[in-house]
C-alpha cells in the first residue's frame, strides 16, 4: 500500500489503533494524568514545546486512523479505548 508522504511512517490509512511511539504512549499518559503540561514536561524533563510536539503528532496519528481527537476529553477516550490508560488510574 502506498503511503502518502506527510503520513507518518507507522500508520497506515484505515488503521482502526495508530502505532504511538514508548515516549508518546508516556506524554499522553502522563498528561491525561496531570493538571497541566507544565506538569508533564517537569515529570518527564521535557520542554512545554516537546510535550506539546508529541501531543500534536499523537492526535495527527488518531485523525489518519480515522479517530479524531481534538481535545483532551476525547484523549482519554482513545487511550481508554486502546488501553494506553485504564479507568482505575484516573
Amino acid at each position: 500500500m502506498d503511503q502518502q508522504p506527510d503520513r507518518p511512517d507507522d500508520v497506515a490509512a484505515g488503521e482502526a489503533t495508530p502505532v504511538l511511539s514508548r515516549r508518546e504512549r508516556e506524554v499522553l499518559r502522563e498528561w491525561l494524568l496531570s493538571d497541566s503540561k507544565q506538569d508533564v514536561a517537569q515529570k518527564l524533563f521535557l520542554s512545554i514545546g516537546t510535550v506539546n510536539t508529541h501531543l500534536l503528532r499523537i492526535r495527527a496519528k488518531y485523525e489518519l486512523a480515522g479517530r479524531a481527537a481534538s481535545s483532551k476529553s476525547s484523549l482519554l477516550v482513545r487511550a481508554l479505548q486502546d488501553s494506553i490508560i485504564e479507568l482505575d488510574e484516573l
